[in-house]
């Protein structure tokens, strides 16, 4: 029971790094394993501050044996003199003081990454122990940390060779769900880095895992657009790059079109990827929309009644990486995911406006390429506007006209209702008969919906079961997909543990993907996670989900037990179902996130593209990961 009481004594004061520990989730969102990663990036990301400065070329990151992380650049080193007003070496202030840094004044960095000072002290904060070695005016300096309090004064230690700082941090298992780094999340950040710093030549080892790599592009974002492109048929061979500075803002943009539907455009707000957008990606929309327009009416490119291009027209097909560095940003919190300020939309709308505007003047049959693409993509949004309008008119689209397939919940409150995306029409029976009527809707679908990866709006809406789905949910599609007029909150795919239902299941995700993008975000997305395997001896019976858990229960069991491999859910039973998949106290869940949108870009194209020799790849690359193969 709460204490009644409140009084003077009640009001704590956190001092140093105790309000770091006490919530994490302030400073580095989570302590999940994003948060685990996040420490890395903090680390690196001081390194990366150097290299904008032009002081660093070298970043070495190393996953240690003990678990521990080190992070070696060759920039100019963290100051080891006394702060005059605290009379406390400097190095010491970065790493136990919260907000203390040399990236306030602007003259030691002009532009930075980290402006609000918690990056190495938040590191140290979480931190079992951390030592900093600092390598600076022919000296090197040693400082350790446990738990944020300094164990180990600074200290010199002898003659040192170059400049530096090299930080080691083993990760406090007291504060993190888990303290194993996954390498190939971590390996993608620094190869980003890699494309948006060309100096930059960043080592990425993991003496765990026994893997290592090297990244360095000379070409940056051109590479990284192509990189970005490499499974898709690009229109014009080499990227289109703009490198412009104003008001000591530089803007910095590669784009390429593509044959595909997609817009993939990506922005970075010094290093930092800006995944909901800000005033740069307005700026950008604009100036591309102004830059094209004119451009194709000055040359009598629009045809047959089309008076102008559309934003959605300009970026069909559109591959872009956009960089800016600001030496004051404004980010919406720490975790600094939308860029806030204001100058920056007029300044990036202008400089790529002109300088696009100067590009397609110089290069006359790229221009005409890229015009020609966004006409077909105005022609198809028309064909689409027609479809959407003779759907609505026929009550597709609308709510008060649900498909007939349809076991809807009889609960109306959208947080409180599940929706099962279920494969066939046995499952869907069994699903119909096992399901909680209360919360629970059943949508069965009739083989496999359209590959929307291949197709456009128009042909898209005219898919019978993709306006069943769209129409079940309620939040429409495309641009006009809304996830607050969503039907329910858990929009659940449940389809047979086979490559069939594997297949089913990748189409659902790429439709969501693309074109329902919103219920992601808004976390709606769920997969379920059917029994593999029933284990029966005597009148015990015991579903498992894996292979590894089967072999433990095998092993428990003995002899004599009667094994049962699922490939359908059409195979259980109404009670089966809902004690396995359905019930909320029993079942496991997978939400569906997008924790890197490039990623999940590419390897949608690789697995529903056109291209077959990615997909090829993909599957030699990866056949001795398959545990299960229907034949």
């Amino acid at each position: 029971m709460e204490d009644a009481s409140y009084t003077a004594e009640s009001i704590q004061v956190l001092e140093g790094l105790q309000a770091v520990r006490k919530r994490p989730g302030m400073y580095i969102g989570s302590t999940d394993a994003r948060g685990l990663h996040h420490l890395v990036y903090e680390v690196v990301d001081n390194s990366i501050d150097e290299v904008m400065g032009g002081f660093c070329t070298h970043i070495d990151i190393t996953i240690n044996q003990d678990g521990s992380v080190t992070v070696v650049d060759d920039g100019r080193g963290i100051p080891t003199g006394l702060v005059p007003k605290y009379e406390r070496p400097a190095v010491e202030m970065v790493m136990t003081v919260l907000h203390a840094g040399g990236k306030f004044d602007r003259k030691s960095y002009k532009v930075s990454g980290g402006l609000h000072g918690v990056g190495l002290s938040v590191v140290n904060a979480l931190s079992e122990w951390l030592e900093v070695r600092v390598r600076r005016e022919g000296k090197e300096h040693f400082m350790r940390c446990e738990r944020g309090v300094v164990t180990v004064p600074l200290k010199e230690l002898g003659a040192a060779e170059g400049t530096g700082t090299t930080v080691t941090f083993m990760p406090d298992r007291q504060i993190f769900e888990t303290v194993e780094f996954d390498y190939d999340t971590i390996a993608e950040k620094f190869k980003d880095l890699a494309y948006l710093n060309r100096t930059a030549v960043i080592s990425f080892k993991d003496v765990l895992a026994n893997r290592q790599d090297r990244y360095h592009f000379e070409g940056g974002i051109v590479e990284f657009v192509k990189d970005l492109n490499h499974n898709k048929t690009s229109l014009h061979e080499t990227p289109i790059y703009i490198n412009a500075e104003k008001n000591s803002i530089i803007v910095e943009l590669a784009m390429q079109y593509t044959d595909t539907y997609a817009e993939n455009i990506y922005s970075f707000v010094n290093n930092i990827n800006t995944a909901e957008g800000g005033t740069h990606m307005v700026g950008l929309r604009s100036a591309l929309t102004r830059a094209m327009n004119d451009y194709a009416k000055e040359n009598n490119l629009l045809k047959g009644g089309l008076e102008s291009l559309t934003g959605e027209d300009v970026r069909e097909g559109l591959t872009a990486i956009l960089s800016i560095k600001i030496p004051e940003p404004q980010f919406e919190g720490q975790t600094k995911t939308k860029l806030g300020n204001s100058e920056v939309k007029g300044i990036v709308d202008s400089l790529v406006f002109e300088k696009l505007s100067e590009f397609m003047l110089e290069n006359p049959k790229v221009a005409t390429v890229c015009i020609e693409r966004a006409i077909l993509a105005a022609q198809a949004r028309e064909a689409a506007r027609k479809a959407r309008d003779l759907t609505r008119r026929k009550g597709v689209l609308e709510s008060a006209a649900l498909p007939g397939k349809l076991a809807d919940c009889s609960e109306r409150d959208p947080a409180k209702s599940e929706i099962y995306i279920v494969e066939g029409n046995s499952a869907g029976g069994s699903a119909k008969m096992g399901r909680d009527r209360e919360f629970q809707a059943i949508l069965p679908l009739r083989g496999k919906i359209l590959n929307v990866e291949k197709a456009r709006m128009d042909k898209i809406l005219k898919n019978q079961e993709v306006r069943n789905l769209i129409t079940a949910i309620g939040a429409n599609i495309g641009p006009d997909c809304d996830a607050s007029k969503a039907r329910y909150h858990h929009v659940i795919i449940m389809t047979d543990a086979d490559v069939d239902g594997a297949h089913i299941r990748t189409l659902l995700l790429t439709l969501f993907y693309r074109y329902m993008r919103p219920l992601i975000d808004a976390g709606f997305i769920y997969i379920a996670q059917p029994p593999l395997y029933k284990v029966s001896k005597g009148g015990k019976e015991v579903y498992v989900y894996d292979d590894e858990a089967l072999e433990s229960i095998m092993e428990s069991m003995g002899r004599n037990v009667s094994l049962q491999r699922y490939k359908g859910l059409g195979e259980m039973n109404p009670k089966q179902l809902w004690e396995t998949t359905m019930d909320p106290e029993t079942r496991t869940l997978k939400q569906v996130t997008v924790e890197d949108a490039m990623r999940a870009d590419e390897m949608f194209n690789i697995l529903m593209g056109d291209e077959v020799e990615p997909r090829r790849e993909f599957i030699m690359t990866h056949a001795d990961e398959v545990e299960n193969l229907d034949i």
